[in-house]
């Protein structure tokens, strides 16, 4: 018997865009920021033929939020630390068969690796040497990044998604 995850307070009435079988919905992206949860997923560039659900600024008990449910797919771990960088109080939400049957927070690394690329054009990580690019997170809340080579902290990180 499979265990079904019980939201407080959600009812089936309250849904905007319809459930899916199996694949992951992330919730509680910020305002505005579906369309770049779509840019790191890779969707419409993807060959995929998953339906793809987007609604923007839902009311929510929080505020506004934003919401991508993708079908018979499960997002790979280096896309949830790129969400987490623009999102990050974004929650994935894996569906199986209607159920949702893991559901958690995304998590912001300490450090990042091979994912922001850095702003500054002589950084050794930008060069055609063999260096992945790597951030140290130097506060969460607002995020601020800074390069492990050359120190510079990034202002447009969301536009810096590798």
């Amino acid at each position: 018997m499979k265990k079904q995850l019980k939201v407080p307070g959600f009812k089936k009435k309250d849904l905007k865009i319809p459930r899916i079988k199996d694949g992951t919905v992330i919730d509680h992206i910020t305002p505005g920021y579906a369309v770049k949860v779509l840019h790191i997923l890779g969707i419409p560039r993807s060959n995929s033929s998953s339906v793809v659900s987007v609604a923007m600024n839902v009311n929510s008990k929080m505020g506004k939020k934003d919401i991508v449910k993708v079908e018979n797919r499960e997002l790979k771990s280096n896309e949830v630390d790129k969400i987490s960088l623009i999102c990050p109080k974004a929650t994935i939400n894996i569906i199986r068969d209607y159920d949702v049957v893991k559901k958690f927070k995304v998590k912001l690394p300490d450090e990042i690796i091979g994912i922001v690329s850095c702003s500054n054009p002589t950084c050794v990580s930008n060069a055609k040497e063999p260096v992945k690019t790597r951030f140290k997170v130097i506060n969460k809340d607002p995020l601020r990044i800074k390069c492990y080579y050359c120190e510079r902290e990034p202002e447009d990180i969301a536009d810096r998604i590798i």
